[in-house]
């Protein structure tokens, strides 16, 4: 009898522990076969000339990709890396290593949606079956107290019954051994400028830098909650509350899953830290509500009800757009914002929520702008959660409740050191402060 081969595409799941699909292909298969795909869509430029994918979150992805991969050998297996389209890549490679069938995680923003049932198409073809796993939510959809078509459109409704109701599956078990075939060509990561971007410059005023792989978003997980100083540890009061856990990053590509945060915080419950953990939980919370909604509405979640209205709305004010992204609107903290994002790729989710706003609600901008804007920009940019954010923001779905009270948040007189940080855009080679 032949040996069963299935092959793990990795995505937005890019680590070892709590990974249903690594662990059901390890037992139900006698080899794996552990494959990530570049794909060239995401790292192609607009008409603008800006990249779909910032140089920051290139950088950060390349770590993650690079750290699953020395995970996987130090349980000698190995992970194949390709550049191109997965449509085309995954049969090839399905075909080559005799592969009896795909494991993926589901996506649900329409791009990578779309992506997944090319995907599928190409292997039926083979008669191969590509398999669907759930593992971006803190709460699986089969555990939800109502089915998906049902879901309330409200936050506060949604949390109330999903936490009444509702229950976290434990994580599942990190995989003893992973047997993969023998492989001929694992591939290359690619650099930066094969994928067509320049090395990020790290700016000497940034509080925080995020290295990508789950070696380090273990790390970060840990001292999050411990008494020790944190791994990504913030200088003084710059935009907001010190005592984020800043795990976005990793969250967004998967180097850590929801439930193992949930379970971290689940230890610390009683401690000194219970602030910070029911913070987080809410966080983790608004992740699965925005990945839901767009599982219950698909793109009509994000779009406008008065489509007329909407159109209209596209005659936007160019200049005005463009002293936005650069940060030279002559408000002081959201031109630092702004500066900030440019320079690091991240800020922290007070700064996000006024100066989408700003954008919104001051400047009249049409919000897809701004959406497209941090899709680049943002290091921790998850789709759902993205979009999401800022369709809420400019008022374009029923959950008003759910819009965030932007008068609350404005800059208190604690961010006036972070005003005085980046209130100039760059940092030349000399080390002089330029810009705005």
């Amino acid at each position: 009898m032949s040996e069963k081969t299935i092959l793990v595409w990795f995505r937005n799941d890019l680590r070892i522990h709590d990974n249903e699909i690594l662990l059901e292909a390890i037992r139900k298969a006698d080899k794996v076969l552990p494959v990530y795909c570049f794909d060239p869509y995401y790292f192609h430029h607009t008409s603008s000339g800006a990249s779909k994918t910032g140089n920051f979150r290139a950088r950060f992805l390349l770590e993650a990709v690079a750290d699953l991969r020395k995970n996987l050998q130090g349980y000698g297996a190995e992970l194949i890396i390709r550049t191109g389209n997965p449509a085309e890549i995954l049969p090839q490679l399905a075909e080559q290593y005799q592969v009896s069938e795909v494991y993926h995680h589901r996506e649900v923003a329409y791009e990578e949606t779309e992506i997944s049932e090319q995907v599928e198409t190409a292997l039926w073809k083979l008669k191969l079956n590509l398999k669907h796993f759930i593992g971006h939510t803190l709460y699986h959809k089969e555990d939800l107290p109502f089915p998906i078509k049902d879901i309330p459109d409200s936050f506060a409704v949604f949390k109330k019954k999903v936490e009444r109701d509702s229950n976290v599956r434990p994580c599942v078990a990190t995989p003893e051994q992973i047997i993969v075939p023998e492989i001929t060509d694992a591939g290359e990561l690619p650099t930066l400028q094969q994928l067509g971007l320049d090395e990020p410059i790290d700016d000497p005023r940034a509080t925080n830098y995020f290295q990508g792989g789950e070696t380090a978003a273990l790390v970060q997980l840990h001292q999050y909650f411990s008494q020790s100083e944190q791994a990504v540890k913030p200088k003084g009061s710059k935009g907001g509350t010190n005592n984020s856990s800043k795990l976005s990053p990793w969250l967004s590509v998967g180097c850590i899953s929801p439930r193992q945060v949930y379970w971290e915080i689940f230890k610390h419950s009683g401690d000194s830290f219970a602030q910070n953990a029911s913070m987080l939980k809410l966080e983790l919370l608004w992740r699965d509500y925005f990945r839901f909604m767009f599982k219950k509405h698909g793109q009509k979640f994000i779009k406008a009800k008065n489509e007329e209205s909407d159109e209209a709305d596209i005659a936007v004010n160019e200049l005005e757009f463009n002293k936005w992204a650069h940060g030279d609107t002559g408000v002081p903290f959201v031109d630092a914002c702004m500066h900030e994002l440019n320079a690091t790729g991240y800020i922290c989710n007070h700064c996000r929520q006024i100066v989408a706003s700003y954008l919104v609600h001051d400047l009249k901008v049409n919000w897809t702008l701004g959406a497209v804007y941090f899709e680049e920009k943002l290091i921790d940019y998850s789709p759902a959660s993205n979009w999401g954010n800022w369709a809420f923001i400019a008022g374009v779905n029923d959950a008003k409740e759910s819009k965030y009270a932007i008068a609350a948040m404005q800059p208190k007189d604690a961010d006036s050191d972070f005003v005085t940080t980046w209130q100039y855009s760059t940092i030349d080679e000399a080390g002089d402060l330029v810009g705005a």
